[in-house]
């Protein structure tokens, strides 16, 4: 549904979002049910540290506990005005017109909505391996093929092989920056000279949902080649750095035509979005001191871990995120689950084919705790 034909038709029975009547052709796929399942396993009473989803450890900023303790009291209604009100405040900061930017509760139902819009019909989309599965699983359900194309020997995107990957049939390019589950940033010339190029024939998905983690994200965006007319569309998303994960919201910037093609089948914030998470999200957008604190913190446990896996002999990619690889030496069910058994929970993960571990960054307690659970088992 179209949140500004809504508002100009005022008629009720358009509120069904277009996406409900897609879904059955467009179930969660399965390695997604597998990652939910694994992270829904009945935790340990005595869990110590949650480090296997990527969250932000240190909370909501005060304004945003606040501002979701205040909006209550119109809870009652749909939040039209203010999921307008939070988009007009993205777009100025950015720059950009409305009619480029469309919110969602979280990126899921905007990823399903690219992943219908464009793959649907068949065709292929192309990613680096490995890298946030979601929306390439997606494509691959509605009917496309997924062509996978290994990372470089530094683990970063390998930009002139996906280049070369494209072929007729290429229908999107999917590019997550930086990368989940291996923390590494592209080149940021490069990665627009790629999009630059690679957006006049098929079009560029960038996920930006780390950038915040950054020293400057404004000048690692991909939002300033949007405005300058190419195809390429940017996630972005409050679940990591604003600590909103649990209140489900993000958005999307593309060409105006993207955004209506999207709309077709992804339905906008205007309907979904509750009023905590609005509120929220509205109170702590580009709250420098909330940011810049968030940043400090995370780097002080980050190189708590490095220090730590160092001392234990191990090894680790260099992460721009809130969250570091690092190769084990057993296999990774099995370390997963003695961590699990000391309140340790972690994820794992196959690269190379060597096995591997994705600890997310948490507070510094929680650090101290894998640390004591990993020497056990190191």
């Amino acid at each position: 549904m179209n949140r500004r034909n809504w508002l100009k038709n005022t008629a009720l029975l358009t509120m069904l979002p277009p996406v409900l009547s897609r879904l059955p052709a467009a179930p969660i796929p399965a390695p997604i049910q597998h990652r939910l399942r694994e992270m829904a396993l009945p935790m340990p009473t005595d869990l110590k540290a949650r480090l296997f989803a990527n969250e932000n450890p240190f909370g909501p900023s005060a304004k945003a506990k606040q501002a979701m303790i205040d909006s209550l009291s119109t809870s009652y209604q749909y939040q039209l005005n203010q999921v307008q009100d939070l988009e007009a405040k993205i777009c100025a900061y950015e720059g950009i017109d409305s009619k480029m930017l469309v919110t969602g509760a979280g990126s899921s139902p905007l990823l399903l909505g690219t992943a219908l819009a464009l793959c649907s019909k068949g065709g292929n989309v192309i990613t680096a391996d490995p890298t946030y599965e979601d929306l390439p699983t997606r494509c691959e359900n509605v009917g496309a093929k997924w062509i996978k194309v290994p990372l470089t020997k530094d683990y970063k995107h390998d930009l002139d092989a996906m280049e070369k990957a494209i072929n007729a049939d290429t229908k999107l390019v999917y590019i997550c920056n930086p990368n989940n589950p291996t923390g590494t940033i592209v080149d940021t010339d490069k990665l627009k000279s790629f999009c630059e190029r690679v957006s006049k024939k098929v079009t560029v998905f960038v996920d930006e949902a780390y950038i915040d983690y950054l020293p400057d994200p404004k000048s690692s965006t991909l939002i300033s080649s949007v405005k300058s007319g190419q195809n390429i569309i940017v996630a972005r998303t409050f679940s990591k750095i604003y600590g909103l994960a649990g209140m489900r919201i993000g958005y999307v910037i593309a060409q105006p035509e993207m955004i209506a093609l999207l709309g077709n089948y992804a339905d906008s914030g205007l309907f979904l979005l509750s009023a905590p998470s609005v509120a929220a999200a509205a109170a702590s957008y580009q709250d420098t001191a909330y940011m810049q604190a968030t940043q400090q913190k995370t780097a002080a446990s980050k190189q708590y871990l490095y220090d730590t896996l160092k001392a234990e002999g191990y090894t680790y990619i260099p992460s721009s995120t809130n969250f570091v690889m690092f190769p084990l030496k057993m296999d990774g069910t099995r370390f997963t689950d003695e961590m699990m058994k000391r309140g340790v929970g972690l994820r794992h993960w196959k690269l190379n084919n060597e096995e591997w571990c994705r600890i997310s960054i948490g507070r510094m307690d929680e650090m101290q705790a894998f640390a004591t659970a990993f020497k056990e088992l190191s």
